[in-house]
């Protein structure tokens, strides 16, 4: 055994990098032709301090800047030995000597004819979007003016004027160069779908009924709101948002919100495209039915909120999820009620008691009449302890005399 540290390190790097090579070349050993424009993937052996080398299999090895892996917010490149990249060849070594591998135009300076060659092999570029202008915006590309309509900045239309893209950096395709590259057309939504393709295919890989996903709101409609979930895009129903009822979706949910739901259906197209996904936040909520009993026991006087009017009667909401009905014979004491509407009006908050709970039909019995009933034999208990207490004063004096002088005296 080796007693010098630093060769025992430097043995163990090269042996690293040895089998990292050999199992590069193994796996390529038919590799895609090393051409200009070709998409290849790789393995990083071995990191410089402004490069990285990338085995592509079958002895070629490639490199590719460090700038173009480096984080907008730690200054970090994050790329370490062993990584696999993916990238496109933009120079096949008859210029440089090297295969030169490049992943996003527009990182690390600029270099001249870098547009037509991204143009010419779909690379995408970097860029920042300095204004809006009629029609779409302005980019600012290696160095030249480019054009994105308004179109082509995201998957979807967005809300609003579009300020919210003014000033970031973004990565786009190049779909257009004339007039001598002084007429550049920019593309954000191509690769955005892209992208999104290449994440659903994995997605639909562990998709099933059942799985609890994480997703973000893209687009609400009335009737619910569409959720993507890794590239695969999904219907929250309004009914599925929650216990409780809600009007609209846009009452809970907001585009670009983050929500976690469970996936409770998954339907074939008929038409042989992608299935459609059923999404719900509902499945994923505690039940207030299940506890509603222990609760909400019978006699229970609480105040809820008249949520909706009936002919037969009023369902209040004693609180999300949870409603009861109170039947039209139910409302007053003293009177007949031909319509609830004599009694309450919607968004109003009344006192109600629990006549009935049956969590298993989800059945909640109220009366309004209950307080009224007790006031009344409140009262009709204290007039007859008032009574009482009368005919007791009047038997002080001993039994009928007392009676006898007090018809003597109204004689």
């Amino acid at each position: 055994m080796s007693s010098d540290p630093e060769n025992e390190n430097g043995a163990s790097e090269e042996e690293n990098f040895a089998a990292l090579f050999a199992e590069s070349e193994a796996a390529g050993s038919a590799r895609a032709p090393v051409e200009v424009g070709a998409r290849v993937s790789g393995r990083v052996v071995a990191i410089g301090p402004e490069t990285a080398f990338v085995a592509l299999g079958g002895k070629a090895e490639a490199v590719i800047g460090l700038a173009e892996f480096v984080d907008a917010e730690t200054g970090e490149h994050g790329l370490a030995i062993g990584d696999t990249v993916e990238a496109t060849i933009t120079d096949d070594g008859s210029r440089s000597g090297s295969i030169v591998l490049k992943r996003t135009f527009g990182r690390g300076g600029h270099v001249p004819g870098e547009l037509e060659q991204a143009f010419e092999h779909g690379i995408a570029v970097e860029g920042v979007v300095t204004g809006k202008n009629k029609g779409g915006f302005d980019v600012q590309v290696a160095g030249q003016r480019a054009f994105c309509p308004a179109s082509q900045i995201d998957r979807r239309r967005y809300e609003g004027e579009g300020d919210e893209y003014v000033g970031q950096r973004l990565r786009f395709r190049v779909t257009k160069i004339e007039s001598g590259g002084r007429n550049i057309v920019v593309s954000r939504r191509e690769l955005l779908e892209e992208e999104m393709a290449a994440q659903a295919a994995v997605t639909w890989q562990s998709l099933e009924v059942g799985a609890v996903v994480s997703g973000e709101v893209t687009s609400i409609r009335d009737f619910g709101a569409f959720v993507d979930v890794g590239g695969v895009e999904g219907l929250l129903h309004i009914s599925q948002i929650g216990h409780a009822r809600v009007e609209h979706p846009s009452e809970v949910l907001s585009v670009g919100q983050r929500v976690e739901t469970q996936v409770v259906k998954i339907e074939a197209s008929k038409d042989g495209g992608r299935a459609k996904v059923g999404l719900s936040m509902r499945a994923l909520a505690p039940d207030p039915w299940s506890t509603a009993a222990e609760r909400y026991p019978a006699g229970l006087t609480v105040r809820g909120k008249v949520r909706k009017l009936e002919t037969f009667g009023a369902f209040v909401e004693l609180e999300p999820g949870l409603d009861g009905l109170v039947h039209v014979s139910a409302m007053a004491l003293d009177r007949r009620i031909a319509h609830p509407r004599e009694v309450v009006t919607a968004g109003d908050e009344i006192d109600v008691t629990i006549a009935s709970v049956d969590p298993v039909k989800k059945r909640l019995g109220l009366s309004m009449v209950e307080n009224a009933r007790r006031a009344r034999d409140a009262e009709e208990a204290q007039d007859r302890e008032e009574a009482q207490k009368i005919v007791d004063q009047m038997g002080r004096g001993g039994g009928l005399g007392t009676f006898a002088d007090l018809l003597k005296g109204r004689k």
